[in-house]
C-alpha cells in the first residue's frame, strides 16, 4: 500500500476531518480515531437509516480504521492522546477552532515537541481573519461561500448542493496537502502544518462563477441544470425521461446537428459558434429540446453517443449504483468483517487496482490506546 507505514491521529467529528483520515487509511496509513467515550463521534447518530449501532453514513467515511475512546477533559486521557500523536507521522482534526490549544495539542505546542508530525486541520473559515473562531457545518460553508447562491433554478430560492462538496471537498483537499507535506518531510525531515478550511473550499468550487465575476463585473445567477456560458449544454426531456446534454465546442455542436438532420445549423450565424449560440441560448435550446422529445432516451443516449456526442441519462442513485459501469469499475464495497455493511470506495486506482476497504467502521473505543 503507498503509505503503508505512516501512522495517522484523527481528531474528528461529522464528515471533513474523518473523510480526510479515511483517504489516508485507504492508502494504507494506519489511522487511529479519538472518539468520545459513549457517544463517540456524532455522526454515529445521523440516521436512520443505521446499520447496527451506528448511522450508514457514518460507516461511509470510516472504514479501515481503528477507534480509541479517550475524553479529553481528562487530563490523563489528554496525556495519553498526546503519547499516541508522539508516535504519529500526521495528526487529522476538525474541532472548533482553539480547542486543541486549550489541551496543549495545538500546532505550535505539537511542532516544537514532535518537530517531525504533520499538523493537519480543517476549520469553517480558515486560520486567518474576523471569522476564524466561528464553528461551521456543510450548508454554511455553502451558503456564505457562495455555492448555494449559484444553486437552483433561476426563479426560485436558492438551495443546497445535494453532495457535501464543502466537507468532502476539504477533506480531499486537507489530504492532498498531507500527502505533499510528507514528500517534503522525505526532503527536509520536517513535519509542518497544512489548513484549510469549508470557506475556501466552497470559494475554490466557484473558480467558473467567480472568475466571470472578476472578469465583468456582473453577479453569477442560478442556471438550473444549465449552464451560462456553453450552448446547447444541459437539460433535455426526452420522450421517456431527462438527458443531459453537452455540447461544449463547435465541432461536437456540429455532430448533434448531423445526428438531428439540421446540417443547417452550423452555418446560420446565430449558432455558428459557442458565443453566438450562448447569444441565442433560449432559441437553440428550445429547438433541440424540441427534436429530443419525439425519440426515447435511450435511444438518444445510443445513438448521441455512438456519433461521440457527450450525454447521459438523469440516474437515480439506485440506478447509478446498480448500473454495469459501476459494477464493472468496482466501486462498491463491502467490509470484509461485515458484507452486509457496503459503501463506495476510492475513486482512484493505483496501475488497474483500487485500495481495497479492509475493515468496517470500528465500534467506539473497540482498539487499545497503542499502536501495536
Amino acid at each position: 500500500m503507498q503509505l503503508s507505514g505512516i501512522r495517522v491521529v484523527e481528531i474528528g467529528q461529522a464528515f471533513a476531518g474523518p473523510f480526510a483520515s479515511e483517504i489516508l487509511a485507504h492508502l494504507g496509513a494506519d489511522v487511529i480515531k479519538i472518539e468520545r467515550p459513549g457517544s463517540g463521534d456524532e455522526a454515529r447518530r445521523w440516521g436512520p437509516p443505521f446499520w447496527g449501532e451506528d448511522a450508514a453514513v457514518f460507516h461511509a467515511i470510516n472504514s479501515n480504521k481503528r477507534s480509541v475512546a479517550l475524553d479529553l477533559k481528562d487530563p490523563t486521557d489528554v496525556a495519553t492522546c498526546r503519547s499516541l500523536i508522539a508516535d504519529a507521522d500526521v495528526l487529522v482534526h476538525n474541532l472548533r477552532p482553539g480547542a486543541l490549544n486549550r489541551l496543549g495539542l495545538g500546532p505550535d505546542t505539537l511542532a516544537s515537541e514532535f518537530p517531525r508530525l504533520i499538523y493537519a486541520e480543517i476549520s469553517a473559515y480558515g486560520p486567518k481573519g474576523p471569522l476564524k473562531d466561528l464553528p461551521g457545518y456543510e450548508i454554511l460553508g455553502q451558503a456564505f461561500g457562495g455555492v448555494m447562491s449559484i444553486t437552483g433554478e433561476a426563479d426560485r430560492a436558492p438551495v443546497r448542493c445535494g453532495p457535501s462538496v464543502c466537507d468532502f471537498g476539504s477533506g480531499m483537499w486537507l489530504a492532498i496537502g498531507v500527502l505533499a507535506a510528507i514528500q517534503e518531510r522525505h526532503r527536509t525531515g520536517k513535519g509542518g502544518l497544512v489548513q484549510t478550511s469549508l470557506f475556501e473550499t466552497a470559494l475554490a468550487w466557484t473558480a467558473v462563477a467567480a472568475s466571470s465575476y472578476l472578469a465583468s463585473g456582473n453577479e453569477p445567477g442560478r442556471n438550473g441544470a444549465s449552464h451560462h456560458l456553453i450552448s446547447p449544454y444541459g437539460y433535455f426531456e426526452t420522450e421517456t425521461g431527462p438527458l443531459m446534454l453537452a455540447c461544449a465546442s463547435d465541432a461536437l455542436f456540429r455532430k448533434l446537428a448531423e445526428v438531428l438532420d439540421r446540417p443547417d445549423w452550423p452555418d446560420d450565424d446565430r449558432f455558428r459558434d459557442n458565443p453566438a449560440r450562448v447569444r441565442n441560448k433560449a432559441l437553440i435550446e428550445g429547438m433541440v429540446g424540441d427534436l429530443l422529445k419525439r425519440k426515447p432516451q435511450e435511444y438518444w443516449f445510443d445513438v448521441l453517443g455512438k456519433a461521440g456526442v457527450p450525454c447521459a441519462p438523469v440516474n437515480t442513485i439506485s440506478e447509478a449504483l446498480d448500473h454495469a459501469q459501476t459494477e464493472a469499475l468496482g466501486m462498491v464495497q463491502a467490509a470484509p468483517d461485515n458484507p452486509e455493511i457496503r459503501g463506495l470506495g476510492l475513486p482512484l486506482s493505483f496501475n488497474g487496482k483500487r485500495p481495497e476497504q479492509h475493515t468496517g467502521a470500528p465500534p467506539v473505543g473497540s482498539s487499545e490506546a497503542s499502536w501495536s
